[in-house]
Formats: C-alpha cells, sequence, structure tokens
C-alpha cells in the first residue's frame, strides 16, 4: 500500500504526468509542439499592499497565468485561498486549454488567485484586494485577451468589482465582457451559478445512458456522496436529487453529515446560512472529510479541493462511479488504482466543463448586447455536455475494443498494462485539437 505522502503532489508534476499519459494515445504529435504545449504563455505575479478595516497595512500576492491563445483569449476563474501557489494556478490555466478545447469553445486557458482566507477578512477587505488585484492586472486582462470568472471563495459580487475596477481604467468601451459570473444586473447569464452542477448532472447521466454500469442506466435510483457543499456541490445535489437520486451525504471544510435515508438539501442548506456548516445538522451523523470518501455509494462526486482521492485512500473508495466536480481531485496514482479495481471515473475536464460553457454563453451575450432566456441556456448547455461526453465515450471504446491503436512511432510510449481511462482520452483529443491548431494557424513569424 503507498501512502499519499508518498506520492509526488507537485501540481506541475501531475499534470506533466497527465500530459504524458494523454499524449500516448495521439497519433501525430510534433515533438516540437509538446513544449509549446505544456509550458505556459505568461505568467504575472505581483505583490501589493491593503490597508485593513483597523487602519494596519497587509501585503498580498497574487497571480495570473495565461497558457493558451490559440483558440482564443484566455479563460480561467479567479481564486482567494490562502494555499494558492503559483504551480497550483499554471496547472489549473493548462486544465483549462484542454476543457475548452474539449467542449468546443473560442478561448484559451488561463487562472488566477490571491493568497487570503476569505473566512478571515471582512466585505470591504476583501473588495480592496479585489480591485488592488484588477488594477495590477489591469494591462493583461480584456474582453479579448483574458477574461476572470469565479472560482474557490470568489463569486458574483467579486466579478461585480473586477469588472467594475476595469471599467473605470478603460472607458467608453463595452467593457461587459471583461469578466463572466457577473450579477444579473451587471450582464451575467441566466443559469451560470448552478451550470457547473447541472453539467456534472447531464455527463453523469449520459454517461450511466451507455450501460456500462449495468445496476444504474439513469440518476433515478442511485445513492449519492458529495465531497463538498458550496456553490458547485449545493448545485449539483440540487440537480441530483431533482432527478430522482438520493444524496447520503455531503461535507465542507468544516467536516460532513451521513444519513443513510438521505438528505434535505433545504435543511442542508438553511442550517449552513445559519451556521456557517453543515456539520451539527439534527438527525445525521458527523463524518470528517476523509471518511466522507469511503462510504458506500452508487456515486461519488469529489466537489471540493485537490488530491483528496489518492494512494492512500483508492484501494478504500466504495463507489460505482467517481464523477470529478472539483479540479484535479484524484491524483494520477490513484486513478490507476481505482482503473485496476474496476471503478469508473468521470475526470474534471469533461464533469465541470459546464461553468466555463455558460461562461462563454455570457461572453457572447455580452459581445452583442442580448440576454438569453434560461431555457434556452439549459438547453444549450445539456446539447453541449452530451456531444462532449459521446465524443469521448466513442473513442474510449474504440481503443477498448481495439478499433484504434498507438502508433509505434508514437513520441510518446504506453507503458506495459496501461488502459484506457476518460481523463486519457478526454486530454487526448483535447490536446491533439490545440496542437492541429497551433499547425494550421502556423508558427509567426
Amino acid at each position: 500500500m503507498t501512502d499519499k505522502l508518498s506520492e509526488n503532489l507537485d501540481p506541475i508534476a501531475m499534470s506533466e504526468q497527465q500530459f504524458t499519459q494523454a499524449a500516448c494515445y495521439i497519433k501525430e504529435l510534433k515533438e516540437g509542439l509538446i513544449d509549446f504545449l505544456k509550458y505556459p504563455k505568461r505568467i504575472t505575479i505581483v505583490n501589493f499592499p491593503i490597508e485593513m478595516d483597523d487602519a494596519s497595512v497587509q501585503s498580498f500576492q497574487g497571480y495570473r497565468v495565461l497558457h493558451n491563445q490559440v483558440f482564443g483569449p484566455g479563460k480561467g476563474g479567479i481564486r482567494f485561498h490562502p494555499s494558492v501557489t503559483m504551480d497550483e494556478v499554471t496547472s489549473l490555466a493548462k486544465l483549462m486549454t484542454w476543457k475548452c478545447a474539449l467542449v468546443n469553445i473560442p478561448f484559451g486557458g488561463a487562472k488566477g488567485g490571491v493568497v487570503c482566507n476569505t473566512k478571515e477578512l471582512s466585505e470591504g477587505e476583501l473588495r480592496r484586494i479585489t480591485r488592488r488585484f484588477t488594477t495590477e492586472l489591469a494591462d493583461n486582462i480584456g474582453p479579448h485577451t483574458d477574461i476572470p470568472a469565479p472560482d474557490l471563495y470568489t463569486n458574483e459580487q467579486t466579478m461585480a468589482w473586477i469588472f467594475d475596477t476595469y471599467d473605470m481604467l478603460h472607458p467608453g468601451k463595452n467593457n461587459r465582457p471583461v469578466v463572466t459570473g457577473k450579477p444579473i444586473e451587471m450582464g451575467g447569464s441566466y443559469g451560470r451559478k448552478n451550470a457547473t452542477g447541472n453539467g456534472v448532472y447531464y455527463v453523469t447521466e449520459r454517461f450511466l445512458s451507455k450501460s456500462l454500469i449495468p445496476e444504474y442506466q439513469s440518476i433515478a435510483g442511485t445513492k449519492i456522496v458529495i465531497q463538498g457543499f458550496g456553490n458547485v456541490g449545493a448545485a449539483t445535489a440540487e440537480a441530483f436529487i431533482r432527478n430522482g437520486a438520493t444524496v447520503i451525504a455531503v461535507s465542507d471544510s468544516v467536516g460532513g453529515v451521513y444519513d443513510e435515508n438521505g438528505l434535505s438539501l433545504e435543511e442542508l442548506i438553511a442550517f449552513k446560512a445559519e451556521h456557517g456548516t453543515v456539520v451539527g445538522m439534527h438527525n445525521t451523523m458527523t463524518i470528517t472529510n476523509e471518511e466522507i470518501l469511503e462510504l458506500e455509494c452508487d456515486i461519488l462526486i469529489p466537489a471540493a479541493l485537490s488530491n483528496q482521492i489518492h494512494s492512500g485512500n483508492a484501494h478504500k473508495i466504495n463507489a460505482l462511479l467517481v464523477v470529478e466536480a472539483a479540479n484535479n481531485p484524484t491524483t494520477p496514482e490513484a486513478d490507476k488504482i481505482l482503473c485496476e479495481r474496476g471503478i469508473y471515473l468521470l475526470p474534471d475536464i469533461i464533469v465541470n466543463a459546464g461553468g466555463v460553457t455558460v461562461s462563454y454563453f455570457e461572453w457572447v451575450q455580452n459581445q452583442d448586447n442580448q440576454r438569453w432566456e434560461l431555457d434556452e441556456i439549459n438547453t444549450r448547455l445539456q446539447k453541449r455536455m452530451n456531444s462532449v461526453m459521446d465524443t469521448v465515450f466513442d473513442r474510449w471504446q474504440r481503443y477498448v475494443v481495439g478499433e484504434d491503436v498507438v502508433s509505434d512511432d508514437s513520441i510518446i510510449k504506453l507503458s506495459d498494462g496501461d488502459k484506457p481511462g476518460f481523463r486519457n482520452i478526454a486530454l487526448s483529443i483535447a490536446i491533439e485539437r490545440v496542437a492541429k491548431a497551433t499547425l494550421m494557424r502556423g508558427i509567426w513569424p
């Protein structure tokens, strides 16, 4: 048994490992393109002071990484978290490039973050951090350059501050498309708040219809465990419950609650709003964030932080299907263990792409000064997510039945015994698309 601590959890190393495994399934990939596809176009690091509520001054560090612009402007969230690092932001920017390519939207990958603890900051302090960070990035972001969005511990209010700051610095233009995930009143899109959660549902439902898990052809009747009860986790729970699933456990940063008969979404939301956590809700059993991953269930949905399923606990996962609503919740070593145990995994690059897809819809609406109705947003989103799942599944199936093989002259070789997981296939499709577009555009000058 391997311990989590023995794994290399460096985010850059893990993203390169995933890239290498996926590249094995690409029939033609020019060797000279590999470094171009691996490394970011630009990394911006800023340090800035903020006057706190008590009149003291505190310095903060922020990052914005633009990975690739082959298909269009950079697109990616801004997170506020005490553990944010440049390497983490870089790896997430790369993931955004592949995600945008996979869902066929005209963006490249980007990501940003500020090292801070939002739970220890007032609204005024958060506003000043956001505005100063935006000012530092003002020449690097823009509606046709790099477009931020909400991420971990940021929200539509954060996006409103970013938009207002950018608009003040660039007057006389339609600056609404500079950020997505804005409040509806400021040009936000209907359906954006629940887009990631709805996308999780659409992808999972489509996957189950493929009959790989004979017990379930649809979500109805499944027992669900969700690690993480922020915006994504709550929206995912709502979508699954609405379509006949039973959510038996959820958790937040403090811990989790479990009820084998099912949890009430309304009670969870109300209790967390009052107490700041789901832990302690009446008629539930309190569990840890580690224990929630090991509960017996049909579908396990990690919707919190990265590296939650690793080599130290992957052998304890007790689900038929793992659905990655969070970014990078499963390590490469855990991927292998789950595959060997016959547990299917739907990767983040597919599962949580609903957020960036509706962000794209918002960007299009802002460009044309239009507003689409909610039904139209959800119909477009479902069609897009179903198409992505079908594309990945069809290529995965061709490899499994032997219709597709890795060519002997592939630059990167498969290891003996390696099997194609859905992550490998999804990434290979995305990388292939970016590589092909790069060559079609030509190397300039």
